[in-house]
């Protein structure tokens, strides 16, 4: 592949300069060939730099970076040349993808950074013993990433990081049930917090994956933008004793819903029947010092600013409940406008009910009250 002027451009992201192909720029959909970069996905790469920069800070052993399906490059060309890491691994299928990447790697005079060309798991597979194992797994899939979890677990070292995303929305929101079981292995519910219920079906299959591996995950940090879903989680090399798979109910006639370790027909409050997802992970979705980490890091690094506005509202609702509700969701069952969000937050902690703003909606809120209470709540509030 020759590249020339006219085809590729090179760009400056966070602080590193990319080669990436015209196309991706001007087209709406970035074209797959020569090799496929979505500029949209700097949020997430943004991200990504921070909570890999926290992890980086404090891990112990060796720093290696392993990317399993890279495209040109970008996140594992931005940590090399952001972060301080030891050796950096980069793979995908297509030798146009990395000849863009190995052109990158010159422009910003990286010297740690090789590249491979592998199927995916064959890859991972090459670095799951020990003493190879990556501090940093990152894999970034078209689609679902249940296929590649067996392998990414392997291939994490002990308290290092798997990093996976998933763009099948529709599965995972519910569109196509039987898909997601058989791929999340478990069921989603339609609701107004279906993307809070597909990242804890991602995590819930991640977590059964590990347990039969004999191996621990606890989330660090969770991401939900409109096409994909991210999950950040920390890989311990030993047995799951939690109980932390299990179930969301769900009442669509009167809107209550619980977390629960068994499935249950009836609604608590209504006594109408529920509906159930899961089985999914019913744990903390973000770890509160983590997050506290990653804030830190922010002023060292060049990324947008909606990451901060999202990290403190990710930090207020680490300790929260799971499940949230939003305005409308409370609007419309009392028949009235909602109050503001911050005046519906701070009435519900006066009541005495813990209460947050989060991150998976800008209308939404975390409480420990029920959706009766909340609109009792609410109904005070000129």
């Amino acid at each position: 592949m020759e590249i020339s002027d006219e085809s590729f451009q090179e760009i400056i992201e966070g602080k590193t300069k990319l080669l990436v192909p015209k196309k991706s720029i001007t087209e709406k959909v970035p074209p797959k060939k020569p090799a496929f970069f979505n500029p949209k996905a700097k949020l997430n790469r943004d991200f990504s730099i921070i909570a890999y920069s926290a992890f980086l800070k404090n891990v112990q052993g060796p720093k290696i970076f392993l990317e399993g399906l890279s495209g040109i490059g970008a996140r594992g060309l931005r940590v090399g040349s952001e972060l301080k890491i030891e050796k950096i691994v980069i793979n995908d299928l297509n030798p146009s993808a990395l000849k863009l990447a190995e052109h990158s790697a010159n422009l910003n005079n990286l010297k740690n950074i090789e590249f491979s060309e592998k199927e995916v798991c064959r890859f991972l597979s090459k670095y799951s013993k020990k003493g190879l194992r990556g501090s940093i797994v990152d894999i970034d899939p078209f689609g679902s990433p249940a296929a590649y979890f067996d392998c990414g677990i392997r291939a994490t070292m002990h308290g290092g990081i798997l990093s996976t995303a998933a763009t099948d929305l529709q599965v995972l929101n519910g569109l196509f049930q039987g898909a997601c079981k058989r791929k999340y292995g478990g069921v989603p519910v339609r609701t107004e917090y279906g993307n809070e219920i597909a990242i804890r079906l991602v995590l819930g299959c991640l977590r059964a994956v590990a347990a039969r591996l004999g191996v621990e995950i606890s989330p660090l940090f969770v991401e939900s933008e409109m096409h994909y879903y991210r999950t950040y989680v920390k890989v311990l090399n030993r047995p799951d004793q939690e109980e932390n798979l299990g179930y969301i109910l769900h009442c669509k006639n009167c809107g209550h819903r619980k977390i629960s370790l068994e499935q249950e027909q009836e609604c608590n409050l209504c006594k109408q029947k529920t509906s159930i997802a899961g089985p999914l992970w019913i744990g903390k979705i973000f770890d509160k010092e983590f997050i506290q980490k990653m804030l830190l890091e922010i002023p060292n690094l060049e990324v947008d600013k909606i990451c901060e506005k999202t990290l403190v509202k990710c930090l207020a609702e680490s300790e929260m409940p799971a499940t949230y509700f939003t305005l409308d969701e409370i609007a419309s069952k009392m028949k009235g406008s909602p109050p503001k969000l911050e005046s519906a937050i701070l009435n519900l902690q006066k009541n005495d009910f813990v209460a947050s703003v989060t991150s998976f909606s800008p209308t939404g809120f975390r409480t420990n009250a029920n959706i009766n209470e909340v609109i009792k709540i609410f109904q005070t509030i000129q």
